[in-house]
């Protein structure tokens, strides 16, 4: 961390913990929720859209470390919802992306709604306390090669902002959508996003229909084609 054990820092930092997976919340705020040591302090925690938005709304912290996929909408919902608290000028909160998802379009989407920075949930303890000071600082934050794809989306003027077919999914979806395209069995998807495998065939119908594609051949090809996989 960014103290030696055992001694204490004189920093602090007030931070709401947004993923919808319980496991991982309770190792993140194991791995760097012990204040006298990191200067991070956990004030409170949500699953979903509709939890971020109340909890971050009480409890005002400087920095808020966010999921992208989130029932409800996911992270972009979350800053869209939030944009009044980001721009406060005598107490910010500033939000720092942390996801499993590498993909471009999930870097930039972020970005776009207001968040300071993205790293993957690869990061080390010691690296993400420092990354959240820096965001509580007002640095922008990128795991090393996601920086790549920002610097190429804001630089250029002809891209267009949004992919209007990948828009009509939703961020679970897209989760199911990316696992399909990179070879993932029905039952390794179920176990990878702890769902049933009947709910990622549903979600594979559903992403079928809305992209008038046939099978899953013809998915992993539009995946690939957006370089998605």
């Amino acid at each position: 961390m960014t103290e030696a054990a055992g001694e204490s820092t004189e920093r602090r930092v007030r931070v709401v913990l947004v993923d919808d997976h319980r496991m991982f919340r309770t190792g993140v705020q194991a791995e760097i929720g012990q204040t006298e040591t990191t200067g991070v302090e956990v004030v409170g925690e949500a699953a979903d859209v509709d939890q971020a938005v109340t909890v971050i709304t009480a409890t005002r912290p400087e920095v808020v470390l966010l999921d992208v996929h989130l029932p409800g909408g996911g992270g972009v919902e979350v800053l869209r919802r939030c944009v009044s608290l980001m721009s406060a000028a005598d107490r910010p909160v500033r939000f720092l992306a942390l996801s499993v998802s590498d993909a471009a379009e999930d870097v930039i989407g972020v970005i776009r709604g207001g968040a300071r920075g993205y790293v993957t949930k690869t990061i080390t303890g010691t690296d993400l306390v420092n990354s959240i000071f820096r965001v509580q600082d007002g640095d922008a934050v990128f795991s090393p090669r996601l920086a790549g794809f920002v610097l190429d989306a804001f630089a250029s003027t002809d891209a267009p902002p949004v992919d209007e077919d990948l828009d009509r999914l939703t961020q679970r979806e897209r989760e199911v959508l990316r696992l399909i395209a990179r070879g993932y069995a029905y039952k390794e998807i179920a176990k990878q996003l702890f769902i049933s495998v009947k709910t990622v065939e549903s979600h594979v119908s559903a992403v079928l229909r809305k992209l008038q594609l046939s099978n899953r051949h013809e998915l992993t090809r539009w995946a690939t084609a957006r370089r998605l996989v």
